[in-house]
């Protein structure tokens, strides 16, 4: 069943909104209003006409738009969720490049060899950057081709990831913990150690504008970039048994936690002292924030926590869609995409706007899909045991 658009005055307020966020209207016809002969070619035609052609509505019937009644909120919230899709789905860098496909299969997938067991990956606009645990470097490809540029020595142990300050931020998952540092303005060579006295084996890291953050096995650690180094290490260990992504919201840093009886997507102060904890699924991993709310991928339960950032309130908890042993989290501007480590290894995708589920793929068979970035035209999916990168 349609849902129709009727009330001239509310029409006008909508369609102006409409015009404003889809950018212009369509020319008036002579007569009556394009397909509807109970609406005049007036002021509000072309209004009328750009949320037709669009398909946010369709009329009361082929032939009438009945403006003179009135539009219901289930209406309304029907015509502004079409809009959100069609911006997000015409407006975005892959519509300009007609990629608006689904992998049906790992054989379509691209491929770049980078080091031994890539873990987290991050895209710098250009490039993306991957953390390769087993052969302690840090890899540089190519956003447009895929082709590996350059590789970066002595990262020991890399795991996490970070575009900030102009350089790329790297935890080591030693003990006592590291955090390395690359300038991509200079030529590949050997990492810098900016910290060697964090917690013991971080994983997630993030940046705060000020401060870069990561999440120890036991603690979370705060250092503070100088003009000297080492770099200034805070530790905190109150509240946290086992700490394992970090991520910042541009209000709020927010931690993983993954101990068995206290598996809590935690928001936490500038302190790193905890202010809300939120009960997520068993194991939550390495979570993305769509600019509202919060992705926690569940890696025992293979489901997904979506958590508003402004209220730490669980929207829903996605299962489904072939989530099996969900790892990471990452989102392109209209989709999330969760790689699965476990189960049929491959990648889940979900609708942001309505967290629908949106397909899902193999990545092909012991591959172990770890970590996930999107550069805004492709996902990038580190595959663990088979030292690769994969892009789509």
């Amino acid at each position: 069943m349609q849902l129709i658009n009727s009330g001239r005055s509310v029409l006008a307020l909508v369609s102006i909104m409409f015009a404003a966020l889809l950018g212009g209207g369509a020319g008036a016809l002579l007569g009556t209003c394009g397909p509807f002969t109970d609406t005049a070619n007036d002021a509000f035609c072309g209004f009328i006409l750009e949320v037709y052609y669009l398909g946010i509505t369709t009329g009361t019937t082929p032939t009438t738009y009945s403006p003179a009644d009135n539009v219901s909120r289930t209406q309304m919230a029907a015509f502004l969720s079409r809009t959100v899709d069609g911006v997000l789905k015409r407006g975005n860098r892959r519509a300009a490049l007609k990629q608006f496909w689904t992998p049906q299969n790992a054989t379509v997938l691209g491929i770049t060899t980078v080091g031994v067991e890539p873990q987290l990956v991050e895209s710098d606009g250009a490039d993306v950057w991957v953390a390769n645990f087993g052969s302690n470097s840090i890899s540089r490809v190519r956003g447009s081709d895929g082709a590996l540029l350059a590789t970066w020595t002595g990262a020991t142990r890399a795991v996490g990831i970070a575009v900030a300050m102009g350089r790329i931020l790297v935890s080591g998952s030693t003990n006592p913990g590291e955090l390395y540092l690359v300038d991509p303005t200079q030529g590949p060579g050997a990492v810098t150690t900016v910290a060697s006295n964090l917690g013991a084996g971080p994983n997630g890291i993030a940046f705060d504008g000020a401060r870069i953050w990561t999440a120890d096995g036991a603690s979370v650690s705060i250092v503070t970039p100088g003009a000297t180094m080492p770099w200034t290490v805070t530790m905190v260990t109150t509240g946290f048994t086992a700490p394992f992504a970090v991520l910042y919201d541009g209000v709020n840093i927010w931690v993983t936690n993954q101990g068995v009886l206290t598996s809590r997507l935690l928001r936490l102060d500038t302190t790193g002292a905890i202010l809300q904890t939120v009960t997520v699924g068993r194991a939550p991993s390495f979570p993305v924030f769509d600019g509202a709310n919060i992705w926690v991928p569940n890696f025992t339960d293979s489901s997904v926590s979506v958590v508003r950032a402004s209220s730490g309130a669980v929207l829903q908890t996605l299962t489904g869609n072939s989530l099996s042993g969900p790892l990471a989290a990452a989102f392109d501007g209209q989709r999330v995409l969760i790689t699965n480590n476990t189960g049929g290894n491959g990648a889940s995708l979900f609708k942001a706007a309505d967290l629908t589920p949106a397909g899902a793929f193999s990545t092909g068979d012991l591959n172990e899909p770890f970590g996930a970035c999107s550069d805004g035209v492709n996902f990038w999916i580190s595959l663990s045991s088979l030292n690769q990168l994969a892009r789509f």
